[in-house]
């Protein structure tokens, strides 16, 4: 039995390319290696994960704008480029830190829908603990690109995986491991594509994403989750300040001393 794969929507006049590449720090992919990827796919927006301060000289050479986010205590961390400016600079959005490694994640607002770049901790339990802080920082309509760190299903709820379904680490000959996800919500993609690796140990991947009709019934819904959620995180920090506050109860104890 011959199965197809499905058929992409074809983009619209608003879908954005998006390209994510995990660099690999000094010893991976340097400008050079950029400045080539930007002029063959040519991005509204390349996200980077392990991207040491030498990264920054890619305006330079290609123009456009640049954001860093180090991590603590380390020579890489996360960047954003693109060739048109910005509203505001990305977020820097701390994340639940891991054994070894402090994480964070850059959220920029790109007008139409929101763009979290990520480089997450390994292990389930911790990976999606991060995902969820990364979610309370997101619009209705975003998209989680990066490297996820992550064997099995990466879940957020109200997300859909998108990315392309190829192994994108270098041990596909020893182990198929697809590390680089783009997971959205109220979002269309029109394209999927693994990239040629490189230099660096990971292939970069590529989507074309548009935000989803106005009439779309998922999209109301999710509207409707996102101000619920909102409403609830500021219910919970009034409750929290109004119990800091509150005097101790005649029927409460207090330890001596």
């Amino acid at each position: 039995m011959l199965l197809r794969r499905p058929l992409l929507p074809e983009p619209g006049p608003n879908a954005k390319k998006i390209v994510s590449w995990n660099l690999l720090r000094r010893t991976g992919a340097a400008v050079e290696c950029l400045v080539a990827l930007i002029e063959r796919e040519r991005p509204d927006l390349l996200l980077m994960q392990e991207a040491t301060r030498e990264i920054g000289a890619l305006p330079e050479r290609v123009g456009g704008v640049y954001a860093w986010a180090q991590l603590p205590g380390r020579i890489h961390g996360l960047a954003m480029w693109s060739p048109t400016p910005w509203e505001r600079e990305p977020e820097i959005v701390p994340l639940p830190p891991g054994v070894l490694i402090d994480r964070v994640c850059q959220v920029l607002d790109w007008g139409g829908f929101g763009v979290g770049n990520v480089h997450l901790s390994h292990g389930q339990v911790l990976n999606r603990r991060q995902l969820r802080r990364i979610e309370s920082h997101l619009p209705a309509r975003a998209a989680v690109l990066g490297d996820y760190n992550i064997v099995g299903p990466a879940l957020l709820p109200g997300f859909r995986d998108v990315g392309p379904r190829r192994p994108t680490h270098a041990m596909v000959e020893v182990l198929p491991l697809r590390l680089d996800r783009c997971l959205v919500r109220g979002l269309v993609c029109h394209e999927r594509t693994v990239l040629p690796r490189g230099l660096s140990d990971h292939h970069p991947i590529a989507v074309r994403l548009s935000p989803a009709p106005e009439g779309t019934a998922s999209v109301g819904r999710l509207r409707g989750m996102a101000a619920a959620v909102a409403r609830l995180r500021r219910a919970g920090a009034r409750d929290g300040s109004a119990r800091r506050g509150r005097p101790a109860s005649a029927g409460s104890r207090t330890s001596p001393g």
